[in-house]
């Protein structure tokens, strides 16, 4: 089976190694000509990993045709971009496919998870099924050969399972599940607790904080997921608590370094003004604050991140205001 995936970034490009090292037929598509190059040349993709030698075996492209040969497509690009790259390729491809999403959040306008707008925006013809490869993973890890776990989730079994198979190895190991809903709600709500998490970082707030932070952020995730059909039982598990801790308290989580910055500054003003990076766990907060709000869905910490972002609050207000709500017993 062929995979491509598309985009050249760092969990694109670790991923892309899992596979080569594997033995599988694998190649990147890129739009960055000297990531590409890099790649191809140097066994390197300095951008992101600067030192770490890939597999010599990885190839990348430019050529978006290549997907006409692929037996499996991975999308490796941030969520506003799955919708017009699912158009994109729809257009070229030939036959059906598995289509991989690694991606974790909404669509910036429709609110839809991202299953459903691949579903949406690839035809039926040419789309097998959705399969979302999500979990507690840094890219950075991996890419190294660092032991993960994640999971491979859909609707259809038998294709997470065949994906289960293509990407399991002696440091990678997947697990299959079908609980798209909870997980997908799962591995984007996550970001906004990891906001939350570096503000109190930034704050100068330590071990104690972060644990209740943690904890409740859980509930607040289980909250939202079981009220849409997600199950309980999904939170526990690694597209749940297990990413939950991992982007909660990893420096390398860009949600919680954008966090970091926020709090240190006591200020969001200069996170916006500086900010080039992609961190999804900001439009997730307005997404889930006004889904939270047209549903009664209780979600304080959410809340207080969305007013830090977007309504200007001042972040050591918002952690004195959550710990002084009214008292109330844990569950």
């Amino acid at each position: 089976m062929k995979t491509v995936i598309i985009g050249s970034g760092s969990w694109g490009t670790a991923l892309a190694q899992v596979l080569q090292d594997n033995h599988h037929d694998v190649i990147i598509y890129g739009i960055e000509e000297s990531q590409v190059r890099d790649i191809n040349e140097n066994h390197q993709n300095s951008v992101f990993f600067e030192g770490v030698q890939l597999n010599p075996e990885l190839k990348a492209t430019t050529d978006i045709e290549v997907v006409k040969e692929a037996d499996i497509v991975l999308l490796a690009v941030p969520t506003f971009a799955i919708e017009s790259i699912c158009q994109k390729i729809d257009f070229l491809l030939t036959k059906k496919v598995i289509v991989i999403n690694v991606a974790k959040g909404f669509h910036p306008e429709t609110n839809e998870r991202m299953s459903e707008v691949i579903r949406r925006s690839i035809s039926s013809k040419h789309l097998s099924s959705v399969v979302s490869l999500i979990g507690p993973s840094h890219a950075e890890e991996v890419v190294i050969r660092l032991l993960t776990s994640i999971d491979s989730v859909s609707q259809n079994l038998e294709d997470a399972k065949t994906v289960q198979e293509l990407f399991s190895n002696h440091y990678l190991r997947i697990y299959t599940g079908n609980d798209e809903i909870g997980s997908e709600l799962g591995v984007a709500i996550k970001n906004v607790m990891a906001i939350a998490s570096g503000i109190i970082a930034g704050l100068g707030y330590q071990d104690n904080t972060r644990a209740a932070l943690i904890t409740r952020g859980l509930q607040e995730m289980i909250r939202f997921g079981t009220y849409f059909g997600g199950k309980y039982q999904t939170y526990i598990g690694l597209t749940g608590v297990g990413d939950l801790i991992v982007t909660c308290t990893s420096v390398h989580s860009r949600n919680f370094e954008a966090g970091y910055k926020i709090g240190k500054e006591n200020d969001v003003t200069d996170f916006f003004r500086t900010n080039k990076k992609t961190v999804e766990g900001v439009r997730t907060a307005k997404i889930v604050h006004k889904i939270a709000k047209e549903n009664n869905i209780e979600m304080p910490i959410c809340e207080e991140v969305y007013q830090i972002l977007y309504e200007g609050k001042e972040p050591k207000t918002c952690a004195n205001d959550l710990m002084l709500r009214e008292l109330k017993q844990e569950f």
